[in-house]
């Protein structure tokens, strides 16, 4: 059976709380996610992840 992504945050999807925080990570030192091509503006921060740990969506662990 194929898992499906199960966490969210902002733009990431992931497992577990710690994949979506290192995706956050990822994203703030840039290199990852590539860029956005004519786009003039700032790039996006992403916001802080809650200190608590993020649930999963759907059905219990």
């Amino acid at each position: 059976m194929m898992r499906y992504a199960r966490e969210l945050w902002w733009n990431f999807a992931g497992r577990t709380d710690e994949e979506i925080r290192k995706a956050r990570e990822a994203w703030m030192a840039g290199g990852r996610f590539g860029e956005v091509k004519g786009y003039d503006g700032d790039r996006l921060d992403a916001p802080e992840v809650p200190a608590m740990q993020l649930k999963a969506l759907g059905r219990g662990r």
